[in-house]
């Protein structure tokens, strides 16, 4: 259920259970932590999902048997978080609930007019991961933040290109060929230089 591609040091990862709007058991997120782990030797990773919806978060009966809870999330977007290579979140659809930690942790994220993106873990009685707010935060703001979080909000793509949640709304056709376009010059550049303006853009 995730499919990892490699060529010419651009790392690949897709959610891929349609069927469930990719919604994400343990082991889909701890197969994602073991790639993040490992792929500092990527030069570029691109994160995207199969079908209409990018993830619709934790699968539930595994939320309440202990998912919503795990580290494993931490895990997952703190490894990402630390990549010394560019990162890019590519959202084919919909973004929601714990989904949302391993977007944010990326540096930067596209999106297409029809995601929507929302964050309800308040309603399902459980506290988002500890990053995952802080991250929010720094991007959109605290208010904007609790619109999410504790409103309940769900936003269009193009709020979320507004707030600066994502830095582009493109067609789906574009969707891919957009993120290649964003890490060629990644690709292309020497990986020391590449991961020391990553440090100092941190």
């Amino acid at each position: 259920m995730i499919e990892l591609t490699k060529e010419n040091g651009l790392w690949t990862v897709t959610l891929n259970n349609p069927q469930k709007a990719n919604a994400l058991t343990g082991a889909m997120l701890t197969e994602l932590a073991e790639i993040a782990e490992a792929a500092t030797e990527a030069r570029a990773l691109i994160l995207t999902g199969a079908g209409k919806v990018f993830s619709a978060g934790a699968d539930l009966d595994e939320a309440r048997a202990g998912l919503a809870t795990s580290d494993v999330w931490e895990r997952l977007s703190g490894a990402i978080a630390a990549l010394p290579c560019l990162t890019v979140a590519t959202l084919n659809g919909t973004l929601a609930g714990g989904a949302n930690g391993m977007v944010l942790a990326c540096d930067i994220r596209i999106a297409v007019p029809q995601a929507k993106f929302f964050y309800p873990v308040m309603k399902l009685g459980f506290l988002p991961q500890p990053s995952d707010p802080v991250r929010m935060a720094a991007l959109i703001g605290p208010s904007r933040t609790k619109m999410i979080l504790m409103a309940g909000q769900k936003i269009t793509a193009d709020e979320a290109y507004t707030f600066g949640l994502v830095d582009r709304v493109v067609e789906p056709d574009r969707l891919m060929p957009t993120a290649h376009e964003l890490v060629a010059d990644s690709l292309a550049a020497e990986p020391r230089i590449a991961a020391g303006i990553a440090g100092m853009c941190r």
